[in-house]
């Protein structure tokens, strides 16, 4: 069974943008997913990149072009400009995270469905992913228990610290950015699932 490490940001609009691609590659080749929810700006500055709001005005520009571009392109709800973007990111990966060791115990909840309603919910419903109800709110649509909004506030903390320095070590510069464990096959943003998938079938 191959193993694949994701790495994302819960404010990412490209993470937003993948949807459920990945899992579905995934299910395909008998593949596992593991969730790394990780504070990007943090990671650029790691590793040589620079956040959006840095970035020269025409880079800023043609990246809300191509956002707009490939929310059409793959046909789902994307507010370029949402009321609550930016946002804090480590509350909504307190949850995810949370949620994926409750998940390693026995806990049924839909951690797939979770990673994508927080993005869903940022980029596409207009809500504050760190406000604790929003938060509550997402962990009960699919099926966690609410109250790993507090219970999981140590784990979660310590943990996505952590993420940031795994993906460091493991060569991750971005988000989303996939690294499939037995290769070391690294992909870079939505745009290389497709590649993902082939490197996958290889295998």
């Amino acid at each position: 069974m191959a193993h694949i490490d994701y790495f994302f940001s819960t404010v990412s609009p490209w993470t937003h943008l993948a949807g459920d691609r990945l899992e579905k590659i995934a299910a395909r080749h008998g593949a596992r997913v593991h969730y790394y929810p990780l504070d990007v700006v943090a990671l650029f500055a790691r590793t040589g990149g620079t956040a959006p709001a840095a970035r020269h005005p025409s880079r800023q520009a043609y990246r809300a072009q191509e956002l707009v571009r490939w929310a059409k392109r793959l046909g789902m709800p994307f507010n370029l400009k949402p009321a609550h973007i930016p946002t804090n990111p480590a509350p909504a990966s307190y949850a995810i995270i949370a949620a994926q060791a409750a998940a390693a115990k026995g806990a049924t909840g839909d951690l797939a469905g979770l990673v994508q309603g927080v993005l869903r919910a940022a980029w596409a419903e207009g809500r504050d992913i760190a406000e604790d109800a929003v938060i509550r709110d997402l962990l009960a649509r699919h099926g966690f228990d609410p109250a790993l909004a507090d219970s999981g506030l140590f784990i979660g903390a310590d943990t996505y610290e952590r993420n940031l320095e795994t993906a460091v070590e493991r060569g991750a510069f971005g988000a989303p950015f996939y690294i499939v464990r037995e290769t070391d096959a690294r992909f870079w943003g939505q745009d290389r699932l497709d590649m993902l998938d082939d490197h996958l079938a290889g295998l």
